[in-house]
């Protein structure tokens, strides 16, 4: 039976949707995490444990590695877009970007004053990769891509493991940094947590983003995504429905290779050190296949009467990202952390779950009002208006 689809130009309208959704998973993953301070109530009922256990297993299956994915793909999509748009112009973006990184840094210190482990500051430095390949043909920007997405300096680890088998890596150093929360968030001073946000909390965030391998991750996502734009793959057409098809179905078989081996399968090396360092590659790989099962799942959903009408009630919360993910720090930090109403000690999974829903709908209705009236979120203004300062 044929399918009704949307006929009309859904690029920005679906990237716009899908960007919400990315922000919307990731708001729901921070509330378990009580905005990165980990901490389990004590004294919860038997049933409770283990309902918090299924949710925390779910979302973080669903969600973790792979919403930051979708919101770094969609990062270089819009570089293509803005970009794409100056070309027409005669003009060359390339500058104006780094300035506009140079805001979005700012913006991200700011974001950080909140919560530690703000994303923007860590886009705004490695989204300045796009101005080296933005000139170069979509072939060797694709070969660039594949390669950093590879994890070359992992796998480079693991050569050196293999080739010196004394050899055993120490804790990561990350841990000591985010052991350090302890001094900082618990406490009732604003003052304090923002200076220990702003100081340790960036030092454990962007060794986390190295020791993750989101330094060469999401580079290659970026590019990832400007190749996206550059071949019009989120237009509604036969041929982009035929792309996120194919793109569906090898990201299903790359996902349930890796997922099967690491979870099922005994391993062919007996060094648990070398079976660490497999294991965190492949965990890089696995949730970049699965981001992919949920984008392509989505702009095809998305060009669906039926899923299109629901699908795009995300469109508003995508418009303002920037807007909610400042505001879901600040919000957050209120809610969990001591100088506000400290629910870390009393909330588990659960309750987090339920929090972030509330949280997620007031901003969804703060949006839609918003945007009635405006044309862009009130931190997208502010950027967009400094992004264009004349010289």
């Amino acid at each position: 039976m044929k399918t009704d689809t949307i006929q009309s130009p859904v690029r920005i309208t679906v990237v716009d949707a899908l960007r919400g959704f990315a922000i919307m998973s990731i708001m729901l993953l921070h509330n378990l995490e009580h905005f990165d301070f980990y901490f389990t109530p004590q004294g919860t009922p038997a049933w409770l444990r283990v309902l918090d256990g299924k949710i925390w297993d779910t979302l973080f299956f669903l969600f973790s590695g792979k919403s930051y994915a979708i919101f770094a793909l969609l990062f270089g999509f819009t570089f293509y877009i803005m970009g794409n748009k100056q070309k027409s112009k005669g003009l060359d973006f390339q500058g104006r970007f780094v300035w506009r990184m140079a805001i979005l840094l700012c913006f991200g210190i700011i974001n950080s004053i909140f919560y530690e482990g703000d994303i923007l500051a860590v886009y705004a430095v490695l989204g300045v990769s796009l101005v080296f390949v933005n000139k170069l043909s979509n072939k060797v920007v694709l070969f660039i891509a594949l390669f950093l997405m590879l994890q070359p300096y992992e796998i480079a680890r693991f050569i050196y493991m293999l080739l010196h088998p004394v050899y055993v890596p120490g804790n990561p150093a990350s841990w000591h940094y985010f052991g350090n929360q302890w001094h900082y968030i618990p406490g009732h001073s604003f003052t304090n947590t923002a200076i220990g946000n702003l100081i340790n909390g960036r030092v454990a965030t962007s060794l986390w983003s190295w020791e993750a391998g989101r330094c060469f991750q999401a580079p290659a996502l970026f590019m990832l995504g400007m190749l996206l734009g550059r071949k019009g793959l989120f237009i509604a057409s036969e041929k982009q429905k035929k792309f996120w098809i194919k793109v569906l179905i090898i990201s299903i078989v790359s996902f349930t290779v890796i997922y099967i081996y690491n979870r099922f399968l005994p391993k062919p090396i007996s060094s648990q050190v070398l079976n660490n360092q497999i294991g965190m590659i492949l965990v890089t790989w696995s949730n970049v296949a699965f981001m992919f099962v949920l984008a392509s799942t989505f702009v095809l959903l998305f060009q669906h009467k039926w899923w299109h009408k629901l699908l795009t009630r995300l469109e508003p919360f995508g418009k303002m990202t920037l807007t909610n993910y400042i505001m879901q720090s600040m919000v957050g930090a209120c809610i969990y952390y001591g100088f506000g109403f400290g629910l870390y000690r009393y909330t588990g999974p659960t309750y987090c779950l339920l929090i972030g829903i509330v949280l997620f709908t007031l901003q969804l209705w703060f949006c839609k009002w918003w945007l009635s009236t405006h044309n862009q979120g009130p931190m997208e203004a502010i950027w967009h208006k400094l992004t264009w300062l004349k010289s």
